[in-house]
């Protein structure tokens, strides 16, 4: 009979081995369980890949938004220039928009023209006669220093004066109508004289002397027209009375400032002013209504004349201006400036302050910004932040003849979005600040100096190939199973050496 015995008994060395090799088959499992979940993550994400480029981009125009506050400008003075390497200089107006700030910062509406039309009446035409032939009977247009304009502002209660300089060119071609408006002034107070003198005197035999008879024209005047020289008087003109730009034209009523002309300069809105100032302050006093016959129907058969004029913001401290909007420039190297500058006066250099605030400073489509702000863009989470690195940013000059130069590399930066693929285009800023000083006779602006840089910034999205992938989950599996076999192998001979 064959006994089974031989059968029942399992050799040692086999035993061991099927242990070992279960281990290490739970082991690779595990190996592989864990790789395979890695590398379908790494499947899955996808990576920020930035590229730099030439910049390619071919369109003509770049888009410049802003909104700036001018500390101490006022908005009839603030312009805004671009200037580019083309050789192109251009006033921006359309897309431009300002309100007047008070000294509290709260925004007002801006109710002045544009300042930059050339749709101002500089002079009257209608006066051919030069300065030198009106003044051969007499100055009318009384020239003051400043204890004299006090006197005169006591004496009368309405003062009207051009504060000028002779280096003017405004002043020089204003010089006949202002002196012009003076004689008719005159006239009208001797018209005014002579008719209390004949109800009075009916005779004609009143009396007086020359002396005693202009004195009293002079008594009767309804405004009197004056003028001071601020080259001869510049500490009274432009610390006393902060006249910024010539000609100044001033009317004082009872010794306070009653407000600045900034309407048509001819005999006829001159008087159509004054009536109507008269009007508001004096209802009962004389009314110009005796004014010369070539005035008063002049005056009569104008049409859209100024409306009722209203006393001006008497506040001492300077008033700001925000500008806000968007500009199109060359997409070249170039400067866009706020300054002060005036059509109809000469403004002074020295009283110039362009101290700003940058609430807001970028290029390109606004809406691109808006896509990367609201995460929708696959861009690095830092980018948002270099778009407009300038806003908040303040820049006060503390000495005349300054101002703030800010120099702006630009680059061109494109990027993916969601929905889908579409391709969106944003621009980087790198800005530097240096305060510049100016020669004394010109006037200081804040200048934007911009660059476009020949290189641009792709942002895209990068992903793993599925061929890829799948070869490296076989690459897994099979790497796997070698390893382990590699090393079950190794510690069995190892074993069964020992063994023998």
């Amino acid at each position: 009979m064959v006994s089974f015995d031989m059968y029942r008994k399992v050799p040692a060395d086999l035993l061991e081995g099927t242990r070992r090799g279960s281990v290490f088959s739970i082991f690779a499992i595990i190996v592989m369980a864990t790789l395979f979940m890695l590398e379908t993550m790494e499947f899955l994400r996808t990576t920020m890949v930035t590229e730099m480029l030439i910049d390619g981009d071919d369109s003509p125009k770049v888009r410049v938004n802003f909104n700036i506050t001018m500390l101490d400008l006022r908005c009839e003075y603030a312009v805004v220039d671009v200037v580019s390497v083309l050789g192109t200089e251009q006033n921006v107006t359309q897309h431009v928009n300002k309100w007047n700030l008070d000294q509290e910062g709260v925004r007002k509406r801006y109710h002045g023209r544009n300042k930059n039309q050339k749709d101002i009446l500089y002079f009257d035409q209608s006066v051919t006669s030069t300065i030198e032939e009106l003044h051969e009977d007499g100055e009318d247009a009384e020239m003051l220093d400043p204890e004299q304009l006090a006197k005169a502002m006591k004496e009368n209660q309405f003062v009207f004066v051009d504060f000028f300089a002779g280096w003017c060119s405004h002043c020089q071609v204003l010089a006949p109508t202002w002196e012009t408006l003076a004689e008719v002034m005159h006239e009208v107070a001797t018209e005014s004289l002579e008719e209390k003198l004949a109800d009075k005197y009916p005779s004609g035999d009143h009396g007086y002397s020359e002396e005693e008879y202009h004195a009293a024209v002079k008594v009767l005047l309804p405004v009197k027209i004056a003028k001071v020289d601020c080259v001869a008087h510049e500490d009274f003109c432009l610390r006393q009375q902060q006249v910024l730009g010539y000609p100044t034209l001033r009317l004082f009523y009872n010794g306070e400032k009653y407000g600045d002309y900034n309407a048509d300069r001819t005999i006829v809105h001159f008087t159509n002013f004054l009536a109507r100032v008269e009007e508001d302050v004096k209802p009962d006093v004389f009314k110009l209504d005796h004014a010369d016959t070539r005035v008063k129907e002049s005056f009569e058969s104008q049409s859209g004349l100024p409306r009722k004029a209203i006393p001006q913001w008497k506040d001492e401290e300077h008033p700001g201006c925000q500008i806000s909007g968007f500009l199109m420039v060359d997409r070249v190297p170039g400067n866009f400036h706020i300054k002060a500058r005036s059509n109809k006066k000469n403004l002074i250099p020295s009283m110039t302050n362009v101290s700003h605030e940058i609430h807001h400073l970028s290029f390109g489509d606004p809406s691109m910004s808006r896509i990367i702000e609201r995460g929708r863009a696959y861009v690095p989470d830092d980018l948002n932040g270099k778009l407009s690195p300038m806003d908040g940013f303040v820049y006060v000059t503390s000495g005349y003849h300054q101002a703030h130069h800010h120099h702006l590399k630009i680059v061109t930066t494109e990027f993916n979005y969601s929905p889908g693929t579409k391709r969106g285009k944003t621009y980087q800023l790198l800005g530097q600040s240096q305060l510049a000083g100016y020669e004394p006779d010109v006037v200081p602006e804040a200048r934007f100096i911009y660059d476009l840089s020949p290189v641009s910034m792709l942002f895209k999205q990068k992903s793993r190939k599925w061929y890829d992938y799948l070869t490296s989950v076989m690459a897994i599996i099979g790497g796997t199973f070698t390893v382990v076999g590699m090393v079950e192998s190794s510690i069995h001979s190892v074993t069964s050496k020992k063994r023998r």
